[in-house]
């Protein structure tokens, strides 16, 4: 499915009816990864779930786009344009980021947040990267082009994190238009707002993630008072690959969170 926000085509993928939930990817892939995460842990009924590729990522294009505000912008316009009222929005890394600037310059579209190892403004703190398991058969079904990939994202490296980075990772890396995505990310900073997103929120983060640590999501509690925050032991950037059955759980008190949000109101 597709639909055209201002000069941007924006590809998107659909499932189920009910409550919306918007899930944002990470870049350098498409909504794939996020799309079978999600999926993996979410409830099969009740929730719209609505997976579109991130402008330069996937099918998506970069028309008219020159910052990520830009691109903040034309996801709060997509979001308006499903017709289906406030969102339950989802993050992933960069995805994260820009949902906090969804949430904060168009709250009226944001039921709650889930933030999964978001990228904040800055990263500091951030540990070595080092490999928690590494299973004898991991590469099996990886191409040898694709070891230093998977070594380079997962720290829990096994025959199932390895299929699920051959199968969702990889694909959406091929669609990538670099050149978009620099002219973008020369405009990095997202306005998220001074004041706090009082929505129902979830913020995981892996204690072993290379790419943003820990430290900074700690900090993002003061803008989020109905947070709840999980710091996981023992998995990294790709948190969502390596721990689904604990991010199930914690996913499900949010999504109960969120009902109980819905009803008082």
């Amino acid at each position: 499915m597709e639909r055209r926000i201002n000069e941007a085509l924006v590809h998107y993928v659909e499932r189920g009816t009910g409550v919306p939930l918007v899930a944002l990817h990470g870049a350098g892939v498409d909504h794939r990864e996020v799309e079978a995460a999600i999926e993996a842990i979410v409830p099969g009924t009740g929730y719209r779930r609505i997976y579109p590729d991130l402008p330069g990522m996937g099918l998506s294009t970069t028309d008219g786009l020159t910052c990520n505000d830009d691109v903040v912008s034309l996801l709060g316009d997509f979001i308006h344009s499903l017709g289906a009222g406030p969102v339950m929005l989802v993050g992933h890394s960069y995805g994260a980021y820009l949902a906090r600037g969804v949430a904060a310059q168009r709250p009226d579209t944001v039921l709650g947040l889930a933030l999964l190892c978001p990228v904040t403004e800055r990263s500091r703190h951030v540990p070595d990267h080092g490999v928690v398991r590494q299973d004898a058969d991991a590469y099996d079904e990886l191409e040898r082009a694709q070891w230093a990939g998977f070594d380079e994202y997962f720290v829990v490296r096994t025959a199932a994190t390895a299929r699920r980075y051959r199968d969702h990772v990889v694909p959406g890396t091929t669609l990538v238009d670099e050149d978009a995505l620099g002219r973008i990310f020369a405009g990095w900073t997202v306005d998220v707002a001074s004041s706090a997103f009082s929505g129902p929120t979830l913020i995981v983060a892996g204690r072993r993630d290379s790419v943003v640590g820990y430290a900074d999501v700690a900090e993002l509690l003061e803008r989020y008072p109905h947070a709840t925050l999980a710091v996981v032991e023992d998995v990294g950037h790709a948190l969502m690959h390596e721990r689904p059955e604990l991010l199930a759980a914690l996913f499900g008190d949010w999504l109960d969170r969120l009902d109980h949000s819905s009803r008082q109101n």
